[in-house]
């Protein structure tokens, strides 16, 4: 059984004011072509497959670009295997379940054999067993979402906790707790291949610059200095750096696309591993994934810095850029700036700009000069707002503005 092992795909994401759609379904896309160039048997994805920044009508999009994307993987016999992390809301994903549920048998009962050829969704954690199409021997799949109070613990004495720390302690004992309880159940065949899918943070492993909107104290940290023995292969998700822990089949696949500026340094991936009647084959390979360039750009003095970036960024039209922008009053047209800036980089996500003046004094403790009036921070604020407005609207609008300032020094 050949097995595809993503996760982290955040669909309906944005990155400040840039719309994420796009680059994140041609990433998809190219899931979808190596499933079928690969002939993969299973797409496991773990977890975070829908962003926190989605609106209903972009979740119903993406489940309408999946159907697509993947309907001749399905049709041929291919599965798809899914779990929630923690950035998939959980009220949408139990609804998912529950409508999935009406059509196709589900993940409604530990260690059931489910039919190939269809989408199935882990909103708890559970296991469940699908043959493989050739040899007809049946393969393990255990699926841990993302621990959360509402999908591990049991009971109202458990959710009496403190504190943040006493709940992540309380959450890592609970996912252990139903791992075990999962492998001691009377359908787990110990002897049987088996493969996890878990989106958590697993000890040992290695963040990057950062975790992915959310911070280490809020993270759920569990051990799993045992899995390498448990299971065949580990499929994790949550950690965007690809990386292996320990064991090569014990991996983190990493995001499909580069989500933000942590992010900029990584080659993003999928694996594929193959799953015989006795285990293994082999270790699992690595396929790239073209990323979108996300990067900083410092503009310190406009009019030597822009004539370089356009030679230095001929072909930067889909770059990621975060702006930072020093001008001089009087010297450099702060709106030309940006105009010109935004020609050279048309998908920057944030930006912010200072003048020289308002920067404090300088190391030789001369008087701080260049200082915008209250009109040049108006007008200036004014024409940042206004930016992607009709010239004659901005214009308009600038004129007023200008009008009620002169009325106010009189």
């Amino acid at each position: 059984m050949k097995i595809l092992h993503t996760a982290d795909w955040h669909l309906g994401d944005r990155l400040g004011r840039i719309d994420r759609t796009h680059d994140l379904r041609v990433a998809v896309e190219r899931v979808a072509t190596y499933c079928k160039d690969e002939n993969v048997d299973v797409l496991l994805v773990a977890g975070d497959l829908f962003s926190e920044l989605a609106r209903p009508d972009a979740l119903r999009e993406t489940i309408r670009h999946w159907q697509e994307a993947f309907r001749g993987f399905l049709e041929s016999g291919g599965t798809i295997i899914t779990l929630t992390g923690n950035h998939d809301n959980e009220n949408f994903c139990q609804t998912l379940v529950s409508a999935m549920s009406l059509a196709a048998p589900t993940l409604g009962h530990m260690g059931e054999t489910v039919p190939p050829g269809r989408l199935y969704l882990a909103a708890d954690p559970t296991f469940i067993r699908l043959e493989d199409r050739l040899g007809g021997f049946p393969v393990q799949f255990v699926l841990m979402p993302y621990p959360t109070p509402s999908r591990f613990f049991k009971g109202e004495a458990a959710l009496k906790y403190g504190s943040p720390e006493e709940k992540n302690k309380l959450l890592v004992k609970a996912w252990s707790d139903a791992l075990r309880e999962i492998r001691a159940h009377p359908k787990y065949d110990l002897k049987a291949p088996a493969v996890l899918g878990a989106h958590v943070h697993v000890h040992g492993s290695t963040v990057g610059p950062s975790l992915f909107r959310i911070t280490e104290e809020e993270d759920v940290v569990v051990e799993g200095s045992e899995l390498p023995q448990q299971f065949d292969y580990v499929a994790l998700g949550h950690i965007h750096k690809p990386q292996w822990l320990g064991a090569k089949h014990v991996r983190y696949s990493g995001s499909i696309e580069r989500m933000d500026l942590g992010e900029q340094g990584d080659q993003k991936g999928v694996v594929i591993v193959e799953i015989g009647q006795d285990g293994r084959n082999g270790d699992p390979v690595v396929l790239p994934m073209p990323s979108t360039p996300i990067y900083e750009v410092n503009v310190i003095h406009p009019s030597e810095t822009l004539p370089q970036l356009k030679l230095e960024y001929p072909n930067a039209q889909n770059d990621l850029v975060n702006l930072h922008i020093r001008y001089t009053a009087g010297t450099d047209q702060l709106e030309e700036v940006l105009r010109e800036l935004d020609r050279i980089f048309p998908r920057w996500y944030a930006r912010d700009w200072q003048e020289t003046g308002a920067l404090g004094p300088t190391l030789a403790g001369e008087e701080r000069a260049g200082t915008k009036s209250f009109g040049e921070t108006v007008r200036d604020y004014l024409g940042q707002e206004l930016i992607q407005h009709d010239e004659k609207e901005r214009q308009a609008i600038l004129n007023i503005a200008d009008g009620l300032l002169k009325d106010m020094e009189t």
